[in-house]
């Protein structure tokens, strides 16, 4: 399986990220011990929403979808 997920930051609950996995447990404890450079700094992050897709190809169409201006505004709508 192939998971898009929403972490948000529990320090600063405005920091958010969309990302793409195929180990969704191992992937929040990598944003959680500082192995992403892009999260290390708003750690600790709780896992907010995923969606599992069978094939990575619409997984990965989702979560660039998600990172787009509309795909923002439904995630704010319906996921967050």
């Amino acid at each position: 399986m192939h998971y898009v997920y929403l972490i948000e930051s529990k320090q600063t609950p405005r920091h958010r990220y969309v990302g793409l996995t195929a180990d969704l447990k191992q992937r929040l404890e990598d944003h959680n011990s500082g192995k992403s450079t892009h999260t290390s700094k708003f750690r600790p992050w709780r896992l907010v929403t995923y969606v599992a897709f069978s094939d990575r190809i619409k997984a990965e169409s989702f979560e660039r979808y998600l990172k787009s201006g509309s795909g923002h505004a439904f995630a704010k709508r319906r996921l967050w």
